[in-house]
């Protein structure tokens, strides 16, 4: 081998080498903002309400890689962007699979809901024709349109999409329904 061909080697082999030492000093940006985009579209799916934890996770990893990267520790930063970034796209798939489940049974929960006023309306007015006191009546009657307001209310919140809140107030809903069903029911046995 010539001389000239060596200087060539060498040369290669230290360029490379240099080349490779050096691109462990960056800071991996593309990564972390790979990160936050993964983060604000879970964010936009609703994985703050529905995968909190997971999303929760996300965050603090994306946290961590920040500080990493303000620490000069690049590869520890990069980890976290990357845990940062799975945890994010997680959270959004848990978080859509979650939200579609929570529309389902509020759906569900609307329809018997309002099964549920009309046949306390029902038991209400024959409570009413069979003479019953009016005292015990009016809380009764006043609750009912009550709940007639909330299930309104959960129906306006279901449309705009926010399950939660809905599934929330037909909760309170169904109770108030089923404590003046029996209400109505034992002003019936007095």
């Amino acid at each position: 081998m010539s001389i000239g061909r060596r200087w060539c080697s060498v040369i290669t082999i230290l360029l490379s080498s240099w080349l490779i030492t050096s691109c462990g000093d960056d800071p991996p940006n593309k990564e972390i903002q790979q990160a936050q985009q993964a983060i604000d579209t879970a964010k936009t799916a609703g994985a703050e309400q529905y995968a909190t934890d997971e999303f929760n996770g996300a965050q603090d990893a994306l946290k961590r890689a920040q500080a990493s990267v303000t620490a000069r520790d690049y590869r520890q930063a990069l980890n976290d962007a990357l845990d940062a970034r799975d945890r994010a796209q997680t959270a959004g798939k848990d978080a859509a699979d979650k939200k579609a489940a929570t529309k389902t049974d509020v759906d569900r929960s609307l329809h018997d809901a309002a099964l549920a006023i009309v046949d306390a309306r029902a038991r209400l007015r024959a409570a009413e024709n069979s003479r019953r006191s009016p005292r015990t009546l009016v809380p009764v009657r006043r609750a009912l349109a009550d709940a007639e307001t909330h299930v309104q209310e959960a129906r306006t919140a279901f449309d705009n999409g926010d399950y939660l809140d809905a599934q929330r107030l037909l909760a309170t809903t169904r109770t108030t329904l089923d404590e003046n069903v029996r209400i109505i029911e034992g002003a019936g046995r007095k």
